[in-house]
């Protein structure tokens, strides 16, 4: 059985949706429905930190997007005290 929602969106967004449907030749209603599958796969993919495989493939991806190396705790130290010591309000 199907169900029909209805969406309001401004004009400026409902064409660009439009815009972007057209590209992928799909529907607008095609377009909408596969983009919040979508958004449900992705939260499910996070959320599904259970077991030691899924863990190991989130670190990794997090690694892969952050760029260079994170200072190592002695300079985090040095900063905290420096910051501190100073006096001043960040």
């Amino acid at each position: 059985m199907s169900v029909r929602v209805q969406v309001v969106l401004d004009e400026e967004e409902a064409a660009r949706f439009r815009s972007q449907a057209l590209k992928e030749s799909k529907s607008l209603s095609s377009w909408l429905r596969n983009a919040g599958r979508k958004m449900l796969e992705e939260s499910q993919r996070w959320q599904s930190l259970t077991d030691s495989e899924s863990l190991k493939q989130f670190f990794q991806k997090c690694n892969e997007r952050e760029l260079g190396l994170e200072p190592d705790w002695e300079e985090h130290k040095e900063l905290i005290l420096e910051g501190f010591q100073s006096g001043k309000k960040v």
